[in-house]
């Protein structure tokens, strides 16, 4: 039965999400912690890695995203039967992403060397994608499935596998990293190792709880349909390029625009974007929990419950980032202290680091807007749209603006976040205006029932 529209519906759903978005940051923010204390090098290499690493698999995982908008639907017709079809086409990417990844590996340090980061930090940054592509295949099912239980409703599942992924990597990276119970010492590559197993073993476990389960019918394995997989696709893949063009266009702030400032800024601005990535995750959380109710009522033929269900994500997720708002600007020093690392850098690293995340608090409510706006439109099938927004907003806006400002006019860390802010602001007005428009109420999402 699909959830009643309603804030305590909503609460329901997201708080597993909650843990689930925050223990899969936490893997990334307990990579850097666990590494700050071997330098600047390690520590801008170790989250220049995870997130170079999240650009590349940000393709693939925003198309199995759609899984959910598909599941929520059918759910709400009442076809259990061909949502868990659609779990099965999102293993299908997740194995597509698998092979493409390991490809890519011997691309990594030529693609490095047209990038400004420092030799050291180039060496090391290698070696941690290197190792990180593998768990492509494992990373994208784990999505996938997450997703399709999302849609379903049942969020605790995908935050069992989440929380085992979590625990299994600040284990590993203290085995891997430094050397403990007869380990190898592996620094960075450790904590890529760490990060990959601890992915690859969760997802597993989800996989086999899926495998083993029959649908309405009594089939463990449906006869799949391959006009139904490409319609999946054809709503699936806008929904991927959206989320990779946003990323590629970060990533190009990131690797020219800030690397071009040295590596404490770099350092600085990656250790404040996995910060603000782990306070993010509950307002995400909110987002995405808002969407399956959106689809779940789409599907039922309910499309006016739809204003309302936005509007109460918003006001849950926008609740909490003005809280984050606050905090950042009350004890920014405070939060960034556990990244200062080494003594010798700590001074530096700290008062850049923490002059970033105090200017970060005027993106959290554009943050907020445009995750709930955005999650709600793809449960609808409007994935074209926000993929044309992110575009514009990004390339138009974003990188031009960011890279004439702080490369041509020599702006300085301040002048880079505060793009962010305008980039975020300009995608969440594009949103609005979107859904306010009312487009999303004439799409078929789910092929009808002739």
């Amino acid at each position: 039965m699909r959830a009643a529209p309603t804030l305590r519906s909503l609460l329901s759903l997201a708080w597993p999400i909650v843990v689930s978005r925050s223990s899969q940051v936490v893997i990334g923010i307990a990579d850097a912690y666990m590494v700050a204390h071997l330098g600047e090098a390690a520590l801008a290499a170790t989250t220049a890695g995870a997130m170079n690493t999240f650009t590349l698999f940000i393709l693939p995982l925003g198309v199995v995203f759609i899984v959910s908008s598909f599941s929520s639907q059918l759910l709400g017709s009442g076809d259990l039967a061909g949502a868990r079809r659609h779990g099965f086409y999102g293993l299908g990417v997740a194995a597509a992403t698998q092979l493409v990844g390991l490809a890519g590996i011997p691309f990594i340090e030529p693609a490095l060397l047209h990038l400004e980061f420092a030799p050291d930090v180039r060496e090391l940054l290698a070696g941690y994608l290197a190792i990180r592509l593998w768990s492509g295949g494992a990373a994208i099912g784990m999505e996938a499935l997450a997703n399709y239980y999302g849609g379903l409703g049942n969020t605790r599942l995908p935050m069992r596998a989440s929380l085992a992924a979590m625990l299994l990597n600040v284990v590993g990276n203290w085995l891997l990293i430094d050397g403990h119970l007869g380990a190898p010492a592996m620094g960075v590559r450790g904590a890529a190792l760490a990060s990959a197993l601890s992915t690859g073993v969760a997802f597993v476990g989800l996989l086999v709880v899926f495998l083993r389960e029959r649908d309405p019918g009594g089939a463990r394995w449906p006869r799949l349909r391959v006009a139904e997989f490409t319609r999946m696709l054809r709503f699936g893949l806008p929904s991927g390029l959206n989320w990779f063009f946003e990323f590629a266009a970060f990533m190009f702030f990131v690797n020219v625009v800030v690397a071009g400032l040295g590596t404490t800024a770099l350092a600085s601005l990656m250790a404040v974007i996995q910060l603000n990535s782990v306070a993010f995750m509950p307002a995400f959380a909110l987002a995405s929990a808002a969407a399956i109710l959106v689809g779940q009522s789409i599907g039922a033929g309910a499309r006016d419950e739809v204003p309302r269900l936005v509007r109460l994500g918003f006001a849950a997720a926008g609740t909490w980032q003005g809280l984050v708002g606050i905090l950042y600007l009350a004890a920014p020093r405070l939060l960034f202290a556990p990244f200062a690392g080494a003594p010798s850098s700590s001074v530096a690293l700290l008062d850049v680091g923490a002059r970033m995340l105090a200017f970060s608090a005027a993106w959290q409510l554009f943050d907020a807007a445009a995750a709930v706006l955005a999650e709600s439109l793809r449960a609808a099938g409007d994935t074209a749209f926000v993929l044309w927004a992110r575009l514009g907003a990004g390339w138009l806006v974003f990188v031009p603006g960011s890279w004439v400002t702080v490369r041509l006019h020599g702006g300085g860390d301040i002048a880079a976040v505060a793009w962010l802010v305008v980039y975020l602001a300009l995608l969440a007005l594009l949103l609005l205006l979107r859904f306010r428009s009312g487009a999303w109420r004439r799409l078929e999402l789910v092929e009808p029932i002739a």
